[in-house]
């Protein structure tokens, strides 16, 4: 199952678990099994790709409990990740997939790897006056859902955090947009509009905001996630851009949870996976691995009155394969 546990070698609690979840990912894999290997030792210990491949053949070999990622991080070093240091779950898992996604040669597997994670988006501005539309398509490697509304108010579940993403906003007062067409400064109604979901979706909760501008806080309170998960069901028509056969792949299925505990300043993170030829859910902590069930998982909703407690932080779903 490669469900075998890393040791902690110098606050690496947050890339553990993020490692834990992309090598639980067959997908994944899949797609790092074919890399180009190195041609020297000095490439070799520079490319991130590479050095992956060796943890997981690693940790798929060993009789121990737990093996050393400490090469991993060595590597991670060269380009400015650095051990010993408090991580954020989002930035990290953004910095490791940027660097596995350059330094892979083969322009397929770069494809795979965008088909396995990359959002598809389209921006929508438009001029409250006279009506003048822009669009846009981007990609994002996340959703970063905020957990409270514009006006501090907890939203309550995750399908909640998903609506008010894509809710219309309007632009008004300092926030207008200079308009071509009326060749001044006017309200605009901005939106965003789902295009195409990948195989691997993975959802940020924003449970760390600043508070009065002067320090971050973190948001512990309660917010349910679904083990299954329809954006048909979620999301209205106005917030999709998509054909009826892109959204007929829109059912998910949780597959993993990057949670944190304790504080801005001094906290641990763990991974919650399932595995996907077991269909058993594991709990990664750094050298400690254990099987659990859902209701341990969803342990970590979060409560208001535990701000030290553990708060899901990065939801990960994994596409329903079709019937």
């Amino acid at each position: 199952t490669g469900a075998i546990g890393l040791y902690n070698v110098g606050q690496s609690c947050c890339l553990n678990s993020l490692l834990q979840v992309f090598l639980m990912n067959t997908h994944f894999t899949r797609i790092l099994r074919r890399i180009t290997v190195p041609p020297h030792a000095v490439q070799k210990r520079r490319n991130v790709p590479y050095q992956m491949l060796l943890l997981l053949e690693e940790m798929q070999r060993s009789k121990q409990k737990a093996v050393s990622p400490i090469a991993f991080a060595s590597c991670l070093s060269i380009y400015r990740v650095k051990l010993f240091v408090q991580h954020d779950a989002s930035q990290l898992f953004l910095t490791l997939w940027n660097l596995i996604k350059r330094q892979m040669k083969k322009p397929e597997l770069v494809e795979e790897l965008n088909d396995l994670y990359t959002i598809c988006v389209q921006e929508h501005l438009t001029c409250q006056k006279c009506s003048s539309e822009t669009k846009r398509n981007s990609s994002m490697l996340t959703l970063p859902l905020p957990v409270l509304d514009s006006n501090s108010h907890m939203l309550k579940t995750l399908e909640e955090c998903l609506q008010y993403f894509f809710h219309p906003e309007e632009l008004t007062d300092h926030n207008m947009c200079f308009c071509e067409q009326c060749g001044r400064k006017t309200p605009f109604l901005q939106s965003m509009k789902l295009v195409h979901l990948p195989q691997t979706l993975t959802i940020h909760l924003k449970r760390f905001c600043f508070k009065k501008s002067t320090y971050i806080h973190k948001l512990s309170h309660y917010l349910p996630f679904p083990q299954d998960l329809d954006f048909n069901a979620v999301l209205t028509e106005n917030q999709c851009q998509a054909d009826d056969s892109e959204k007929a792949t829109w059912k998910y299925e949780i597959f993993a949870v990057v949670a944190h505990s304790g504080s801005t300043n001094c906290g641990h993170y763990c991974a919650y996976v399932r595995s996907l030829t077991e269909c058993k859910w594991y709990c990664f902590n750094d050298s400690e691995v254990c099987q659990v069930l859902w209701d341990d998982v969803k342990c970590t909703y979060g409560h208001c009155n535990l701000h030290w407690g553990e708060t899901a932080y990065l939801l990960i779903y994994m596409k329903k394969c079709p019937q």
